[in-house]
């Protein structure tokens, strides 16, 4: 298991702006990690998805965020500060939705927005609340927007 101190330092590096070095030790991380260790992948998976220089890598990651998502129990996402496991849901569903519009894969694109959604409940109503239903609403018009295309 990967320390959470050492996942939650690798994150902050992904968020700082260097790719390269916050895909490394994300991807370092990850390998610290063994199969059971849910919670941690499903972080990891989470971040690694927005450092991958290609879409289908970055979907791969995506999806593999939501299926370690689904083996959680409610608070073991506390020490990253999120109380209850179903606020994460919102913003893997976002990222999968976005990722598959991008491919054009419109229909799953429309079914990970509604399940953003219908999940959004769980959402804080602060800054990051408001940023994931932005995105989801945001999202849902880029999906609207190339229906009238088509």
């Amino acid at each position: 298991m990967a320390d959470w101190s050492d996942v939650l330092a690798s994150v902050a590096a992904a968020l700082g702006g260097d790719k390269a070095e916050g895909k490394r030790l994300l991807s370092a991380c990850w390998e610290n990690t063994a199969d059971v260790d849910h919670a941690q992948r499903c972080v990891l998976a989470h971040y690694l998805a927005d450092v991958q220089d290609g879409i289908d890598d970055e979907i791969t990651w995506d999806e593999r965020a939501l299926t370690e998502h689904g083996f959680l129990c409610e608070t073991d996402l506390a020490p990253v500060g999120i109380p209850s496991v179903q606020g994460l849901l919102p913003s893997l569903h976002l990222n999968l939705g976005d990722g598959y519009l991008r491919r054009g894969r419109i229909g799953l694109a429309q079914k990970h927005r509604h399940a953003g959604q219908v999940h959004s409940s769980h959402l804080t109503h602060d800054g990051y609340g408001a940023m994931i239903r932005s995105g989801l609403k945001n999202l849902g018009d880029r999906i609207t927007a190339v229906g009238t295309r088509e």
